[in-house]
C-alpha cells in the first residue's frame, strides 16, 4: 500500500537534507518512505499507514520530527486549528492573532504546552497541537480562547481549574 502526503517545500528541504530524520522515521514505523515531490509511505498495515501519514504531516506544520514521531504512538494525536476562522480575511488580524498565542518571547505558547503537556506549532495559517488525547482538547480550548479575545490571565485561570 502507497499513499502520498504533500508537505511546504521548505519542510521538504530539512527532510531531504537530513538522512537520520528519514531513517529514524522508517525505522520507528517500519514503512518505507520516499521523497520525491511529496512523501511517499510504503507500508503493508493500514493503519501504521495512517499514523506515519499524521507523523508527516505534523512535520510538515512545523512540529521538529522528535515531535512528531510521537504520533506513531496511538494514544497521540494532533489537532490544527485554522486562525482563518477567528481572523477573517485579514492578514494583519491573522498576524495579531498568532502573536497572542505565541505571547511575548514565546513565554504564552510555552505557558500552555507547559500546563496541558503538549507540544504547540505556529505555522502559516495554522496553529497545531500534538499530544495525548484529553491534553490536546484541553490546549485547543485555551487556544480557541485566547483566538476569541480571552485575556491572558483567564485562559491561564481555565487551564490551572481543569488540570486539578
Amino acid at each position: 500500500m502507497i499513499d502520498v502526503v504533500r508537505i511546504p517545500e521548505e519542510r521538504m528541504k530539512i527532510l531531504r537534507r537530513d538522512a537520520k530524520m528519514k531513517g529514524k522515521l522508517e525505522n520507528l514505523s517500519n514503512a518505507k518512505i520516499n521523497l520525491t515531490e511529496d512523501v511517499e509511505i510504503e507500508t503493508e498495515d493500514p493503519l501504521n499507514m495512517m499514523r506515519v501519514k499524521e507523523a508527516v504531516k505534523a512535520f510538515g506544520r512545523g512540529f521538529d520530527m522528535e515531535d512528531a514521531l510521537n504520533l506513531l504512538d496511538e494514544s497521540f494525536c494532533m489537532q490544527a486549528i485554522e486562525v482563518r476562522d477567528f481572523s477573517g480575511k485579514s492578514r494583519n488580524r491573522m498576524l495579531v492573532l498568532k502573536g497572542r498565542v505565541i505571547g511575548s518571547e514565546g513565554k504564552t505558547k510555552q505557558r500552555i504546552e507547559k500546563m496541558t503537556e503538549t507540544k504547540i506549532a505556529v505555522y502559516g495559517k495554522t496553529i497545531c497541537i500534538v499530544g495525548k488525547w484529553l491534553d490536546v482538547n484541553l490546549a485547543a480550548k485555551a487556544i480557541e480562547m485566547l483566538l476569541s479575545g480571552s485575556l491572558h490571565n483567564t485562559v491561564y485561570r481555565f487551564l490551572e481549574q481543569q488540570k486539578r
